[in-house]
């Protein structure tokens, strides 16, 4: 039954998620497979790596009424090892350049990653 509402909602792509689409197919990005509309748990994500364990979310104005639900969803996301980039429909539109940018410093590995492990311990400690 997912897969069957997942096949219908990748044939009625909206603008924006077409338009992002055309950036992330074909490993386009950093040499990463995206999917799109695809199954996980009881959700239905719009774009998906799961090399880079990122999902992405292209929100219509809707979605404003659904922020709780949107909060549940991404929460149970990030428990399962997922990371979540959300950007609303004029965002894809009007600022692809900057939403590509974006993804892709979410992808890249930072040049100073933080030092791993805790924190030393001061003088007063």
């Amino acid at each position: 039954m997912m897969r069957d509402r997942a096949r219908k909602l990748r044939a009625s792509m909206t603008d924006a998620e077409r338009r992002l689409w055309r950036h992330l197919r074909l490993r386009q990005l950093q040499g990463l497979k995206f999917r799109r509309q695809v199954p996980i748990g009881p959700y239905i994500v719009d774009f998906v790596s799961f090399e880079a364990r990122l999902i992405i979310e292209v929100d219509g104005g809707q979605n404003v009424e659904r922020a709780m639900e949107d909060a549940r969803r991404t929460a149970w996301l990030n428990e399962r090892g997922f990371e979540v980039l959300r950007f609303w429909d004029n965002e894809v539109l009007l600022q692809s350049e900057a939403v590509q940018q974006a993804i892709y410093e979410k992808l890249s590995p930072h040049p100073n990653p933080p030092p791993q492990g805790g924190r030393e311990k001061g003088p007063r400690e």
